[in-house]
């Protein structure tokens, strides 16, 4: 964020420009490039699965999880995965409301989307974790959530703990440095910061507490994964009471995070479009948005008619993944914080990030070591 607001452009832009006023090498600016190319990539995947979220909502409706069992679930699930004209169709209907937010602008379109969305998302959740209450096990599911368990904290563990962070925190993807050029002066970074980790724990936290109880009062496993959302839950919603309604607003919960998700993926390509090209808003984003949409067709049909492993025996829906999360995110966050510890003046940082003596000493360390560091362990770690 901090490097954002300290240039109200695209995210490839103000790389190039701090370089240049660092006096560093114009090589930087492949940072900010690789955060737009990251986020291009991940929406390309990221809307297919968005599309599936809004076909087990519109499922949830119809009552198709009702009186199912494991196999005809899994049926569902697979019959969905194996139709590429069902899948395109969830892909594009998804894509198609990402680009309809984000053509209407920071104000009306993001702020706007966000403002109704995340309210209604936090609502949702608090009704799914008041029913969590009512299964009779939501006391085993505090307890699974809380009580640790410190065998378990291995080097792995806080590894893949970090890696998750790059994206629960959209980290690497460009989406900061775009937000942060939005920011004026007077927005505390620091305590913003502090705020979206605060509200993005408190979510996850929420989250396992709607969910767990109700894996556990159907003897389901913990551990299953995607499955856990997409198979696992709507057979537990298919043969609980009630399990209509909150399978429709647990759905309905998905898609509206997701949503928030892809906009912010869609939004620092358009920022560079927009600056880079005479095109106007509405075009930029037509044209991100459509190009995301190509590639993610590529993506839904390695399912089905493309499931032959394209290259290190990987799909092209797996390769665009891992692709991203193991190599683009992790080299993107790590240029971006030796960049801002080693290159930009210590001192115009300092002051951008608004540091108190105490601060600076603790951020200077952090920044130039420990989370350098951190980062090249997880960059190291998921290439084994």
């Amino acid at each position: 964020m901090a490097i954002g607001a300290a240039r109200p452009k695209n995210p490839a832009s103000t790389m190039s420009e701090l370089a240049r006023t660092a006096k560093k090498p114009k090589v930087w600016a492949i940072v900010g490039i690789s955060g737009i190319v990251g986020a291009f990539l991940i929406l390309s995947f990221y809307s297919v699965i968005g599309g599936w979220s809004l076909y087990y909502t519109v499922n949830s409706v119809s009552g198709a999880f009702s009186g199912q069992d494991a196999d005809g679930i899994g049926a569902l699930f697979n019959g969905m995965l194996s139709n590429p004209g069902l899948l395109l169709l969830g892909h594009s209907v998804f894509m198609l409301l990402v680009i309809g937010i984000v053509a209407r602008g920071v104000t009306k379109g993001l702020e706007g989307a966000v403002r109704i969305l995340m309210p209604v998302l936090a609502l949702l959740l608090v009704v799914l974790i008041g029913y969590g209450m009512t299964t009779g096990h939501f006391g085993e599911a505090l307890t699974y959530m809380f009580n640790p368990d410190w065998s378990k904290l291995t080097a792995e563990t806080v590894l893949a703990a970090l890696g998750h962070a790059f994206f629960t925190l959209s980290l690497g993807m460009g989406i900061m440095m775009a937000y942060g050029s939005y920011l004026g002066k007077e927005i505390d970074l620091i305590q913003t910061a502090r705020t979206v980790i605060i509200m993005d724990t408190v979510i996850a936290l929420g989250a396992g507490l709607a969910i767990f109880p109700i894996v556990f009062a159907n003897s389901l496993d913990v551990a299953s994964g995607p499955g856990l959302i997409f198979v696992t839950l709507p057979l537990a919603f298919g043969n609980m009471g009630g399990g209509t309604i909150l399978g429709l607003m647990f759905f309905l919960l998905l898609t509206f995070a997701a949503l928030t998700s892809a906009i912010s993926l869609l939004e620092p390509v358009v920022e560079f479009i927009e600056e880079r090209t005479p095109l106007s808003r509405v075009m930029a984003t037509v044209v991100a948005g459509v190009g995301a949409w190509l590639l993610g067709i590529a993506a839904l049909l390695s399912f089905n008619v493309w499931s032959e492993p394209l290259l290190f025996e990987l799909g092209v829906f797996d390769l665009l993944d891992t692709l991203t999360s193991k190599i683009m995110l992790p080299l993107t966050g790590l240029g971006a914080i030796l960049f801002t510890a080693w290159c930009l003046e210590r001192s115009s940082v300092e002051d951008e990030l608004g540091l108190s003596a105490t601060g600076k000493s603790v951020w200077n360390i952090i920044a130039r070591y420990i989370a350098p560091a951190g980062v090249i362990a997880v960059f190291v770690t998921g290439l084994i």
